[in-house]
């Protein structure tokens, strides 16, 4: 059963013809916790996954995806985009019309940057573009959407809205509050050739923690954002942790060992997302050089050092003019 959306509108009974009508979508990568900010904070990144969709007579869809999950992710109406799109035509009770996908992914699979809700993302949005005209989606309906398929707010906000983003949720379902990020700040992502399940990292989490690791992470957090908005030089201590990391380490020990070695070095290094890749939050770029010699120089399997700077745009939309002489 499809779980009703806050404030989606009934359909309209009957719909203009969406046949020939494009959108491309542009979603950026995610990292989420940030260390201690536990399914609570998320930045946007400058990774792109981006989608084109256009709306054909003949029903189903058609997916082709270039670059990262190509030959491996479904290309037909399982896929998790089409999926997407489907769930949100179907909220706001419209016809789903056949569909060709193309999607070139640029964002890793399994390693904690936010895939899953990029992809999720990108649906919600091309069913946005598309929908443009017939009925209306607010950036609140766009979040519990994205929400209600991806299980928590903390990847889907900041791939929607950009930014460092705090989600929560209340009786009026889920919530964000979107802020800009120091210009200092430099991350960096440590990506390694393994993935991790995010299903199983988090099975590892203890049912509960003790009163004073709560109490640490509580203020790590507060700490956290004024780090990330005003103090970057406060960011090692900013990004300390004690309620996930250390429960998930016998699962990623490389990851463990490699954050180690970058904490060591005055590095504010985090596990990103679920893992296994580490996400550097570096005051300044000279600092994130210096990460990423120690990543080239660390024992065991090769890491791949991704220089990013922070999204503040989010999800994008454009509708491509339809062509009428075809």
């Amino acid at each position: 059963m499809m779980p009703e959306t806050p404030d989606a509108p009934e359909g309209s009974g009957s719909t203009p013809s969406l046949v020939g009508r494009s959108v491309t979508v542009k979603v950026p990568a995610t990292t989420a916790n940030l260390g201690p900010g536990f399914d609570t904070l998320g930045l946007a990144l400058s990774l792109y996954d981006e989608l084109t969709v256009t709306v054909r007579p003949e029903p189903g869809a058609t997916v082709e995806v270039i670059g990262v999950g190509a030959g491996e992710v479904p290309t037909d109406e399982s896929n998790l985009v089409v999926k997407a799109i489907a769930y949100t035509f179907a909220a706001y009770g419209q016809p789903l019309p056949g569909l060709d996908l193309v999607a070139r992914n640029n964002i890793p699979h399994g390693r904690g940057l936010g895939s899953s809700g990029a992809a999720i993302v990108s649906g919600i949005m091309a069913a946005k573009g598309l929908l443009e005209g017939i009925v209306d989606i607010d950036s609140n309906s766009l979040l519990a959407l994205a929400t209600a398929m991806e299980g928590h707010p903390d990847n889907v906000a900041p791939a929607l809205f950009g930014g460092l983003t705090i989600a929560w949720t209340s009786d009026a379902g889920p919530q964000h509050k979107k802020l800009m990020v120091h210009r200092g700040v430099s991350p960096l992502i440590a990506v390694p050739e393994s993935t991790m399940s995010t299903e199983l990292a988090r099975s590892l989490r203890p049912a509960s923690v003790p009163h004073e690791d709560a109490i640490f992470n509580v203020s790590r957090s507060a700490l956290l954002i004024a780090a990330l908005i005003q103090s970057p030089e406060l960011l090692l201590a900013a990004t300390e942790d004690k309620l996930h990391q250390s429960y998930r380490a016998s699962a990623m020990p490389d990851t463990e060992s490699l954050i180690g070695e970058l904490r060591a070095a005055g590095l504010p290094a985090v596990v990103s997302g679920a893992g296994p890749s580490i996400l550097v939050l570096c005051s300044d770029p000279a600092q994130r050089l210096v990460a990423a010699e120690l990543i080239g120089r660390h024992e065991g399997a090769p890491w791949q050092s991704l220089v990013l700077a922070v999204d503040f745009k989010g999800a994008t939309v454009s509708l491509h003019p339809v062509d009428i002489s075809a």
